[in-house]
């Protein structure tokens, strides 16, 4: 017997005649059942030691749950819920879905397996689960047949808004075509795999003819269903044919009917069995060319052409490595699995009795990780109430400028959203912790990013500072002319009678003091930090023990006009200048040992006030700050008593009551800049210590030297002997105006023969 085979090479396109060969030993020699699976998806048919000559033109469901589990996490649907039938294709694919998923950070809402024998009271607690559920998206790992029971559950409980994602199991069901199921089913996105042309298939289906296959049962069956006739071919009579059927005619033809059953545009298992065929017939032509010691296949090893072993031809099957006809690679990887292409179809009405699968992306597990998964979400149509991309979310998404803090005993998709501590930020949605902000910026408003911090000192420019330097450079000049006056008019009693180098040295220290203010405005340096508070601590001491000194030589002088008094020893000049400088020297000692062992230096402030980098002067030892201030206030609380004291002695020229009220408003003013002091910080700490210097020494400028300048000025009558001698003895006033006016006292002389 001779027949022909004919094995399509895509390559050389060659027609091999096998002659005196049957069918049945080319069948039972070369062909191994079951070795080529076009529709056993199941992952565990991939194990090469218990399926070692397995192989498939259908993708594993490894790669179909790791592709749902990739278009879950594409729309961003973290809480999901999980759904399996009981056989090995619905566990094991479900569980690498869920192991994806939670891989990627994502939390599974409920995990549920539809019973494999039929149990109403679980299917019903499947689905009140589902409808309690926050999650709004079910995945489902399923055959129709099983899944069908639940599914119907649920639309007869009209459970909608849910994105149901199907496994190809299910997808593109007829079972789900019912009018009940629109509603519940409309959105859902399925997994199948792609779709291909068979080149020919349609023209030989419309082609078939039971007249031409007498033998083809099935091909007799379906011409009756699709004609409504009966057919009576050649001489076998049909037992059930009646004189009301309706017989054939005969010239009954496909062509021009309208086959939507045959799917012949969505090809997708007829195209799996289309490559598995052309896998075997390459597999056969590389074998026979080996045979023939042609091509790369001719290793000098080849089998018997008619005698070969299955294993022999599995060599060459699993190592195919082709391009079909529409262009598609075709190869087995390691594991006998094909490359993983799959279409995503979303489930949409077309009509009010039907869907319609469009076909909206795909997986391609060749492409690049970043690339396997494309889609047009723009066409989706999603389930009722959804007019956008649905969320699917145990918490909903923290914002900026907030982090994630899990909930105790929730999946970590479960969580709190909590504002940025102080100084921190994130920048992006979901963050688990905050950033904080570098040391020169600052979170904005709504901490999502940081921003620069103002830098804060107290400047010339601005009106606070403008104001303090105005205010010092007027009383400075104030006290300028002061000195000029007492200058020009050293010669008059008013002059004579209050100290005059005293006088003068009060007056230039006073000026020194409302300059040094100025030391105090401006960005703080180094150098600055140092001066400042050394140079308003000496200049201030050098006052007060001038007024001090003062107001022991008034003391004095009237102490020493009593008979037999023991005071009159201390009264020449050299009393009042040993005073000033003890007094100035020991705030000088504490001012080099402060400035030797911890010197006041710039620092840059940024955590007391939010926002702000504050440029200020850190005191360093605040030990050493604290006894100069101290000193300094020891010196005019002295000072205060000796004028209180001393306040009843002669009117006419006693200037312990002007030395009075100037050190009660110097220490009132110190008092109060104390807890002013402390209570403030940056600039205005800075311009407390300004007005407390300004303004004590303003109060000591006007309260000592405004009489007299009012006397010198406004009232030069009065500025004569006699009238400051008034109530007192010529004596008393003799001896004062001699201790004032000279350098040198020998005795008491009579005012009538002073000739100064």
């Amino acid at each position: 017997m001779t027949s022909k085979i004919l094995i399509a090479n895509p390559e050389k396109e060659k027609t091999i005649q096998l002659d005196q060969f049957s069918k049945q030993q080319f069948k039972a020699n070369a062909i191994m059942y079951d070795s080529i699976s076009y529709s056993a998806t199941v992952t565990a048919l991939s194990d090469k030691i218990q399926f070692p000559s397995f192989l498939r033109t259908i993708p594993s469901d490894l790669f179909q749950s790791i592709a749902i589990a990739q278009l879950v996490l594409y729309f961003g649907w973290t809480w999901v819920g999980l759904l399996s039938d009981s056989s090995d294709y619905g566990l094991q694919g479900s569980l690498k879905v869920k192991e994806e998923l939670v891989k990627a950070g994502a939390c599974i809402a409920f995990s549920e397996t539809i019973p494999a024998m039929y149990s109403d009271i679980k299917i019903q607690q499947i689905s009140k689960k589902i409808q309690k559920s926050s999650a709004n998206v079910i995945v489902i790992y399923s055959v129709d047949v099983d899944l069908y029971p639940l599914m119907l559950v649920n639309a007869q409980s009209n459970v909608t808004g849910k994105v149901w994602v199907g496994s190809d199991g299910w997808t593109q069901s007829y079972m789900f075509s019912k009018d009940e199921f629109l509603r519940t089913l409309q959105g859902a996105l399925g997994i199948l795999v792609r779709k291909g042309n068979v080149s020919g298939f349609k023209e030989y289906i419309y082609s078939l003819n039971p007249y031409r296959s007498p033998d083809d049962v099935f091909l007799k069956m379906f011409w009756e269903l699709v004609f409504d006739c009966k057919l009576q071919i050649l001489d076998k009579a049909d037992k059930n044919l009646t004189k009301e059927s309706n017989i054939c005619a005969g010239n009954e033809t496909l062509d021009g009917m309208k086959l939507d059953f045959f799917k012949l545009t969505d090809l997708r298992n007829t195209y799996n069995v289309y490559n598995a065929i052309y896998s075997v017939a390459n597999a056969l032509h590389k074998m026979f060319l080996c045979r023939c010691g042609e091509g790369p296949y001719y290793n000098g090893t080849c089998a018997e052409t008619w005698e070969f072993q299955p294993w022999q031809l599995f060599h060459y099957i699993k190592n195919v490595h082709f391009m079909n006809k529409n262009g598609e690679e075709v190869f087995f990887d390691m594991y006998g699995n094909p490359p993983a292409l799959y279409s995503i179809l979303n489930w949409q009405v077309a009509s009010e009795s039907s869907f319609r699968y469009l076909d909206v992306g795909r997986f391609d597990s060749r492409a690049a990780d970043d690339k396997k998964l494309t889609v047009n979400a723009s066409v989706i149509v999603w389930n009722e109430g959804h007019g956008k991309v649905p969320q699917s979310l145990c918490s909903k998404s923290c914002s900026l400028g907030y982090r994630k803090t899990p909930q105790t005993g929730q999946p970590i998709c479960c969580f709190n959203c909590i504002m940025c501590s102080q100084g921190e930020i994130s920048n992006q949605t979901d963050s688990v912790a905050c950033l904080k902000c570098p040391k020169d910026g600052w979170p904005n408003e709504r901490q999502d990013k940081c921003i620069k911090k103002v830098v804060e000192f107290l400047s010339y420019e601005e009106p606070l500072g403008t104001a303090l330097t105005s205010v010092s450079i007027f009383l400075a000049l104030v006290t300028v002319a002061v000195i000029i006056i007492f200058i020009k008019c050293h010669h008059t009693p008013i002059v004579k009678a209050n100290n005059r180098e005293l006088s003068y040295l009060l007056l230039f220290s006073l000026m020194f003091c409302f300059l040094s203010s100025l030391i105090f405005i401006g960005c703080p340096t180094h150098n600055t930090c140092m001066l400042r508070q050394v140079v308003f601590g000496i200049i201030f001491t050098l006052s007060i023990s001038c007024v001090l000194s003062k107001t022991i030589v008034v003391v004095i002088a009237f102490s020493a006009s009593k008979p037999n008094s023991n005071i009159r020893k201390y009264s020449g000049p050299r009393l009042p200048k040993m005073l000033n400088i003890f007094c100035t020297a020991v705030q000088i000692i504490i001012c080099v040992f402060w400035l030797t062992l911890s010197p006041p230096f710039q620092n840059e402030n940024t955590s007391s006030v939010t926002g702000r980098i504050i440029i200020e002067c850190n005191e360093c030892s605040p030990v050493a700050f604290w006894c100069m201030l101290s000193y300094m206030g020891l010196l005019a609380f002295i000072t205060l008593i000796v004028a209180f004291l001393s306040r009843k002695l002669p009117d006419s020229f006693n200037e312990a009551k002007f030395i009075t009220f100037s050190m009660l408003v110097f220490v009132s003013v110190w008092i109060s800049f104390i807890p002013a002091y402390l209570s403030t910080q940056g600039k205005y700490m800075v311009a407390v210590e300004i007005f407390a210097i300004v303004s004590s020494g303003a109060g000591l400028l006007l309260c000592i030297f405004a009489p007299k300048c009012y006397i010198i000025l406004l009232r030069p009558e009065i500025n004569t002997r006699d009238y400051l001698m008034g109530k007192a003895s010529s004596e008393t006033m003799a001896l004062f105006i001699k201790i004032n006016s000279n350098n040198k006292i020998c005795k008491l002389i009579p005012l009538a023969t002073e000739n100064d």
